[in-house]
């Protein structure tokens, strides 16, 4: 199987917005494969925002998981992660799977990984994951610090600055936004 690489994935959360952007890109190798996935989805009757960088078909299963998961509890966000989290890091199969997500609602977010981490943002409501994350990560906290842009501004500019930088990440992005 040839060398996969991964994406970028930014959660940007300003003035009780909170936005998920994705870039495009989908790479095997040295190859370009595909130039417009979409990479964050929606769950939970539409309010929670869900994005996966990784190996595609195991973001998606992680995400019919998640979703399991949501409906399960009641639509309990950190519980639904929580428990997403416990059976990623005990399932021999789920722990095969190749992927980190970010999920969010309109309160709270999460980087959820195979290794059993659960993360919360810092006071600042940035997480980004994938090849280009910390580009568009570095970007968007500046951006935050410096200027009155609002989420869905920061998320776009930061994503420009990581496609710049980063050859596993493009600039045709998916935005979704809560509010």
């Amino acid at each position: 199987m040839p060398e996969t690489h991964s994406t970028t994935v930014l959660l940007v959360r300003r003035d009780g917005r909170v936005v998920m952007a994705s870039d495009g890109q989908v790479t095997l190798a040295n190859t370009v494969v595909k130039a417009g996935a979409s990479k964050v989805k929606r769950a939970g009757k539409g309010r929670v925002l869900v994005g996966f960088a990784g190996g595609a078909a195991d973001g998606l299963a992680l995400f019919t998981r998640f979703e399991a998961k949501l409906d399960e509890f009641n639509q309990n966000l950190e519980r639904a992660v929580v428990e997403l989290a416990k059976d990623w890091r005990t399932d021999r199969a789920l722990r095969q799977l190749d992927a980190v997500m970010l999920v969010a609602d309109a309160e709270r977010s999460f980087l959820v990984s195979g290794q059993g981490d659960l993360l919360q943002p810092d006071e600042d409501g940035v997480l980004a994951i994938g090849s280009g994350g910390n580009f568009a990560l570095a970007a968007a906290r500046a951006l935050l610090r410096h200027t009155a842009l609002t989420a869905r501004e920061i998320a776009v500019e930061s994503m420009r600055v990581a496609a710049e930088l980063c050859i596993y990440t493009n600039d045709r992005l998916t935005l979704e936004e809560l509010p």
